[in-house]
């Protein structure tokens, strides 16, 4: 039986990247049934809401969803579907693994790590208001429940996965209460792991290791906040959010996404770079159990981008979008003969 998954496109260059890595999954003999939906401001325009309830149904049937991006307003219109999705499904745990991929040259050296961020509270929940003209107020939201169950999603991951440290990133010096029972739950958490690593750093000097000293980090858990900046900054350290996977998961679901943005000064050129939602899609397909398809594909990439003569213009090279997509279907078969 195929497996049945939601598709969004996205908006801005979604549509290309997608179309990329849908070719690609189904070139590596993968069956899959997509049901595709789009959402954001096309959504908004057609249905009255950015993220109709189609969407969400159909994500909870399917329990699984590859998505590509969505833009969110700047100062005004509707909130970000992103964070809406996130909360509605309560996809709690974000999960980004950023290491090198071979080919591609950075100052950094070798890097192999991963985010945890915590996906349903925090500031970065966007619960504001505005108490008089010229005062607005944004609450920071804490709980054990969620700090608990992000702390052992870490350290279960990491178990699972053979990673041997986790470091909570906070700022509990200055925010005792709110960040002080994140690293409460975080130390309470680990010492049921004692086979695995733990230890924390506060938020600015973790930020100054990362980039003197990223080799000491193996597993990264942090609030939402927190997790949105670090994230971005260690997919600097590997080349870019256009290399980087990411993806959402819950109880009721997950949603494996590209991290970047939606890029519409380039969008219609066909020389978009798809490979973080390529990367993004293989980990959908690890968590599908397709383990074979997924390190075909993955392995076919890096032989792509070691070969150096496909890239996208992002990566140093000249293809197309639709060319180094051909490429690496190329490569599979190649890989695979």
């Amino acid at each position: 039986m195929p497996h049945k998954v939601t598709l969004i496109p996205g908006d801005g260059i979604g549509s290309e990247i997608t179309a990329a890595v849908v070719r690609i999954i189904e070139a590596s003999g993968v069956e899959i049934e997509w049901e595709s939906f789009i959402a954001g401001a096309e959504a908004l325009t057609r249905f009255g809401d950015p993220l109709p309830e189609p969407v969400l149904e159909s994500i909870r049937h399917n329990k699984v969803a590859l998505k590509g991006p969505l833009t969110t307003p700047v100062g005004s219109g509707f909130a970000s579907v992103n964070v809406r999705l996130r909360k509605t499904l309560d996809l709690y745990a974000n999960l980004r693994p950023v290491r090198n991929l071979p080919g591609l040259v950075t100052p950094f050296g070798d890097i192999d790590l991963v985010v945890v961020r915590e996906n349903t509270e925090d500031l970065y929940s966007g619960l504001e208001h505005v108490v008089v003209p010229g005062v607005v107020e944004s609450l920071k939201i804490i709980t054990e429940k969620a700090s608990t169950r992000i702390a052992r999603f870490a350290f279960e991951y990491a178990r699972r996965e053979g990673r041997k440290k986790v470091t909570a990133v906070h700022k509990a010096n200055i925010m005792k209460l709110s960040d002080g029972l994140f690293l409460d739950c975080f130390r309470k958490v680990a010492a049921e792991y004692p086979e695995i690593q733990a230890d924390d750093k506060i938020i600015d000097n973790a930020c100054m290791q990362l980039v003197m000293k990223p080799q000491q980090f193996d597993v990264l858990l942090l609030e939402n906040l927190y997790g949105d900046i670090v994230s971005d900054l260690v997919a600097g350290l590997v080349g870019g959010l256009g290399i980087c996977p990411g993806a959402n998961i819950g109880e009721l679901g997950s949603v494996f996404e590209a991290v970047h943005g939606s890029a519409p000064d380039i969008a219609g050129k066909n020389i978009a770079n798809p490979t973080a939602l390529l990367q993004s899609g293989v980990m959908m397909l690890r968590h599908l159990g397709e383990r074979e398809a997924a390190d075909l594909i993955a392995r076919a990439t890096i032989y792509t981008l070691s070969e150096k003569k496909v890239r996208t213009r992002d990566l140093g090279g000249t293809a197309h979008t639709t060319e180094y997509t051909e490429a690496i279907v190329a490569s599979m078969k190649e890989l695979s003969s």
